[in-house]
């Protein structure tokens, strides 16, 4: 299992300068060269030179990184955490299937990619609920454009 001490892209670590000169570079539209010690170059590939903008972009605002593989292994407490939900509501939902593990002893396992697939689920079902409820408003009368509050 990774931890977040060896995953996690610290910007303090790199002078403010610096970090501001990359990010310089990276918010480009063009893509950047890499070269190596015997002077070749490559282009980087567009999906990745957009990934390493964005953490260059969220690094220069002093916001640290950390890096997790789809196939990271979370605890059920972990896993509840990054959904924001208590443990026993995250233990109903896998024992009711709606979220794929694995056993290792006795011990449940979740796939971040399972959690970030559930999640997506999830927001999407609330959206169209939102939607739904709006319209339900709208359509009964109940929702006045012109409201200002407690006036």
């Amino acid at each position: 299992m990774l931890t977040t001490r060896t995953n996690r892209l610290d910007p303090s670590l790199i002078p403010q300068e610096e970090l501001a000169e990359v990010a310089r570079f990276f918010a480009k539209p063009d893509h950047v060269l890499l070269t190596d010690s015997e002077g070749r170059q490559i282009e980087i590939p567009e999906a990745l030179f957009q990934h390493f903008a964005r953490i260059v972009r969220m690094m220069s605002e002093r916001k640290a990184i950390v890096m997790l593989p789809e196939d990271e292994a979370f605890t059920t407490q972990a896993a509840a955490n990054f959904l924001g939900v208590s443990r026993q509501f995250f233990v109903n939902l896998l024992e009711k299937g709606e979220i794929p593990f694995r056993l290792v002893g006795t011990h449940r396992r979740v796939t971040f990619k399972d959690l970030l697939e559930y999640e997506k689920k999830r927001d999407q079902t609330r959206r169209v609920a939102m939607n739904q409820l709006s319209d339900e408003v709208a359509s009964a009368g109940l929702y006045f454009s012109d409201y200002k509050g407690d006036e």
